[in-house]
């Protein structure tokens, strides 16, 4: 559904204490900005395990929407700005998720990707994302088919992306996503962060619409 978030920006104040912080690799020094004591994150290939111990999901199977599935990071096609610029890893970004919700219908969960090396680094396109379920389940989310923009992110700056999800007012319990497995646009390393968002409708018949993503853009 191309545009239909395009009314909803990725928030431009990140004041929320870390949800779970990612130790930089590559060479890239960690910045210790982060809270003291939250918890981190093994970041591994593809099939790498994550935070919880549990293996990092394989992707789901729904069908994409016109902007394509959100399984596995994709740069989103067209040039990159800045493409001296080595890619921002997911294993060097302090990656964030608060639920950024504002109406009854639709809920909001904003991930954020921190740069925490001493460079610059560069993220366009779509992350790669799963939601894992308090059953086991594996649900795969749909892009949006917004337009991705380039962004170079120095040491220390942000940028997010939302998922859209319907929220659950069946009155029953739903379905409870209890992580998400997020890789940044491509990578293939994947890490675990808690899902802060509430519960989804077992069925698509809530009228909140669908699971989906936007993608990356630059914060501030």
């Amino acid at each position: 559904m191309p545009g239909k978030h395009t009314r909803k920006a990725v928030i431009t104040a990140m004041g929320l204490a870390a949800v779970l912080s990612l130790t930089a690799c590559n060479g890239d020094e960690y910045d210790g900005a982060d809270t003291p004591g939250a918890p981190s994150a093994s970041v591994g290939g593809a099939d790498g395990s994550a935070s919880s111990g549990s293996s990092a999901p394989s992707s789901g199977s729904s069908a994409p929407s016109s902007g394509g599935s959100s399984s596995g990071g994709s740069s989103g096609g067209g040039s990159d700005a800045g493409s001296a610029t080595g890619i921002c890893r997911t294993g060097q970004m302090q990656i964030d998720a608060f639920d950024n919700s504002t109406d009854g219908k639709e809920g909001v969960v904003t991930v954020s990707f921190k740069n925490t090396g001493s460079g610059p680094c560069r993220i366009k396109g779509y992350a790669g994302v799963d939601l894992k379920t308090s059953d086991g389940d594996t649900l795969s989310l749909n892009r949006n088919g917004d337009t991705a923009p380039s962004n170079v992110l120095a040491g220390g700056e942000t940028a997010a992306f939302n998922i859209y999800y319907p929220k659950n007012n069946s009155g029953g319990t739903g379905v409870r996503p209890t992580t998400i497995v997020v890789t940044a646009p491509d990578d293939t390393a994947q890490a675990t962060v808690p899902w802060p968002g509430g519960p989804i409708p077992v069925t698509g018949d809530s009228g909140g619409g669908s699971l989906e993503i936007s993608p990356v853009a630059k914060v501030g």
